[in-house]
């Protein structure tokens, strides 16, 4: 399957700021039965774009808007080709991967509860049926609701709260997975729903486009791609950005800027097939 993906991003600022430095992680990844097509960056203020790649091996690019500007537009646009299923024997990890994805981080650090979820769900000397039981048993445990937790909630905290974004869910998988030992991943990415263009009910909308979910490092000799909100393993209907420890190491969009003027941010994402 092929699908289009327009991510634009619109930064105003109250009055006009003198310079902007950011980091824009869009580009749809290689690999694993993904052929990204094409991808195009546009920068309105105009502005020389470079990248590089960060130690994850994720695509980055970026960019320094010098002039003088109250408002900063981005429209990365995405054709990608994906396969029916997510496939990446990889047959060890390096010592920083196992490091780094067994590692408690910035949003997955591991409390009682955490703990107390995840070995409720081991399978001794079964990592794959560990992750899934951790997978069922977290759909059915939490409510999606936008709105209940912010761009800082950590694991433990949503798991307390029982309710959160798909970005909450991977974080609990994370934290679970690596509280019994088995490395995990975050995934960031987007998720085509069919029904998105004949639906307008806000639970199809709010699941839609950009998404979180996880691969997990099972019985030493591939990563499972999981998603935990909506209860299934990475399909066709997934496009995948970025990997990272957690969602600070693969944010959209990242920077600084100089001035004292308030900053909005507005993002809209449209996935479509083609």
């Amino acid at each position: 399957m092929k699908l289009r993906v327009e991510h634009t991003t619109k930064f105003t600022y109250e009055e006009p700021i003198t310079e902007a430095y950011t980091e824009m992680r869009l580009c749809p990844s290689e690999g694993s039965g993904q052929r990204c097509l094409g991808f195009k960056l546009q920068v309105e203020p105009h502005g020389e774009v470079t990248q590089y790649s960060d130690r994850f091996g994720n695509l980055v690019h970026h960019f320094d808007t010098l002039q003088s500007h109250d408002q900063l537009v981005v429209k990365a646009t995405s054709e990608v080709h994906l396969s029916d299923t997510f496939a990446d024997y990889q047959r060890e990890l390096s010592p920083l991967d196992n490091f780094d994805y067994l590692t408690t981080s910035l949003y997955t650090p591991i409390n009682d509860q955490i703990r107390s979820f995840a070995m409720s769900h081991l399978v001794p000397d079964d990592s794959t049926a560990t992750v899934l039981g951790l997978m069922h048993s977290l759909h059915s445990s939490m409510q999606y609701e936008r709105g209940a937790t912010h761009v800082k909630t950590t694991a433990p905290e949503a798991l307390t709260l029982g309710r959160g974004v798909c970005q909450d869910f991977a974080h609990i998988m994370l934290a679970a997975c690596r509280a019994v030992g088995i490395p995990a991943r975050y995934v960031s990415g987007y998720l085509y729903n069919p029904k998105s263009s004949t639906d307008n009910s806000a639970d199809v909308d709010a699941q839609a486009a950009s998404h979180a979910w996880i691969d997990a490092f099972v019985n030493r000799n591939a990563w499972l791609s999981v998603d935990p909100t909506h209860d299934c393993l990475q399909t066709v209907n997934y496009v995948r950005i970025g990997v990272g420890r957690d969602y600070s190491d693969v944010p959209p969009t990242r920077g600084v800027y100089k001035g004292q003027a308030k900053e909005a941010l507005n993002v809209s994402v449209s996935v479509s097939a083609i």
